[in-house]
């Protein structure tokens, strides 16, 4: 605490209710924390405290003599949790606020007036919380970030592997799916340790390989260069390592889903999970068996649903949680995730309707799942290239991720089983509503709609 520091003029704001009497505010950094009580608990209502574990409880110890119950901060990068998790221990509500719906008027900015305005609009109900889910699901999206920020760093030492093949005109890539898989690891293995008859190495090819030997044994065919070898052999080491470290990790994430799996209704049934979905076996895919293990926590197989894998699921679920009873509709659920346009109403006329920015992690796997059903004979895709012709490629993928987001969220909210339609039933309602339409049309101008009869069947010669 610094009393050094003179307390700033309290911030007026009268003729609005009082929603929250026992708030207070907070204006968090990397060093400082800035707490604002109200005038009347406090002859200094304003304190500055430092960041260590130390002064933390010292903040919660005067926040609790105070009688404060509930606390607005904002949520800055990470600098927030280590005070959120003490006020939590200590039956203090934290009211995670985003940044941008708790600005404050034009004028001198600093953290002392930030921590008023933050304890004010708290007090009088003007903020809304943050989702943030519970303890176990944080503790597993912290993991599935990790994981996913591991392959992410793996990835450039695949591309110098095939741009040293490149260089020496090694053309695996030409001939081969994918360089990473089974038969182009075996291969490149074998270069590292020194093999170099293409004889030799198109040997390793599998049997799901689609290229013949001979064709890989020509493509194997190039200029070994030292240098080229050597930075092969550093990207290999550097590729298995970064592997090595996802696989941990998935164990970590393992363990975790089987504490959790113990937390599930043990009175709802276990769904049957159908066969594998074809082209499933990505090589970022979990090293355990997914699907069963989120189907036995959410008691619901998400991974049936058209266009979402074992990967994608692990995504959502370690970022929504598993209880939907935080979001009440659905509405508000897909407006949480960003795919609903934000319509800007004046004058009763909408001047602009736009999908607000949204960084989230689950927006963007619920977008990679409608672009994975794009051409799919699914309802899905036929939605998809639906929207598509309307609207273009960026509102169907849009259009077709809150779809999809609707349907998981009525899944994990009522236990509902997922079925597949395809394309056909969605084309047949099309046409029947377009049909309705086109009836309410032709009786509004004075026509009826006739169905023609039709054609006759040409017999055959």
């Amino acid at each position: 605490m610094s009393p050094s520091r003179p307390t700033p003029k309290t911030l007026q704001m009268e003729g609005l209710p009082t929603i929250h009497p026992c708030a207070a505010g907070m204006d968090i950094g990397a060093e400082e924390i800035v707490v604002a009580v109200p005038p009347d608990r406090d002859p200094e209502p304003v304190r500055l405290f430092r960041t260590f574990t130390p002064d933390l409880r010292a903040l919660v110890d005067w926040l609790v003599a105070c009688g404060i119950d509930t606390v607005a901060m904002e949520s800055t990068g990470i600098y927030w949790i280590p005070i959120y998790e003490l006020l939590e221990a200590q039956q203090i509500v934290p009211f995670l606020v985003n940044a941008r719906h708790a600005k404050t008027v034009p004028e001198r900015k600093s953290d002392w007036n930030d921590a008023q305005w933050l304890q004010k609009l708290h007090a009088l109900g003007l903020l809304r919380a943050s989702f943030r889910p519970d303890a176990e699901i944080c503790a597993l999206r912290t993991l599935v970030r990790y994981r996913a920020e591991l392959i992410q760093h793996r990835s450039p030492h695949a591309l110098h592997m095939q741009s040293a093949l490149k260089v020496m005109n090694i053309q695996l890539g030409e001939v081969l799916t994918d360089v990473m898989g089974t038969t182009g690891m075996a291969i490149l293995r074998a270069i590292a340790a020194g093999e170099r008859d293409p004889q030799v190495l198109a040997q390793h090819r599998t049997v799901s390989c689609r290229a013949s030997v001979e064709v890989i044994a020509k493509a194997l065919t190039g200029t070994w260069k030292d240098e080229q070898i050597f930075v092969l052999q550093q990207a290999l080491i550097l590729y298995d390592a970064y592997t090595a470290q996802i696989r941990a990790c998935d164990v970590q994430i393992e363990a975790m889903l089987t504490a959790l799996e113990s937390r599930a209704a043990p009175d709802t049934p276990l769904p049957e999970l159908p066969p594998a979905k074809p082209n499933s076996n990505s090589k970022n895919a979990p090293c355990f068996n997914a699907r069963a293990h989120y189907a036995r926590l959410l008691r619901v197989d998400l991974v049936a649903v058209t266009g979402l894998s074992a990967t994608t699921v692990q995504t959502i679920i370690s970022e929504i949680g598993t209880d939907m009873s935080r979001f009440p509709t659905v509405k508000q659920f897909c407006s949480w995730l960003g795919l609903v346009p934000r319509n800007d109403i004046s004058g009763g006329k909408v001047l602009r309707s736009r999908v607000g920015k949204v960084v989230s992690r689950a927006n963007q796997a619920f977008r990679m799942a409608a672009q994975a059903v794009s051409r799919t004979d699914t309802l899905f895709g036929a939605y998809y290239r639906s929207m598509r012709a309307r609207k273009g490629p960026q509102q169907a993928i849009v259009a077709t991720a809150h779809k999809i987001a609707r349907t998981v969220y009525h899944l994990l909210k009522y236990g509902e089983a997922f079925e597949e339609e395809r394309a056909e039933a969605y084309e047949q309602k099309r046409r029947e509503q377009e049909v309705r339409r086109l009836a309410r049309r032709a009786e509004k101008l004075g026509f009826t709609l006739t169905q023609l009869a039709p054609p006759p069947a040409v017999a055959a010669d």
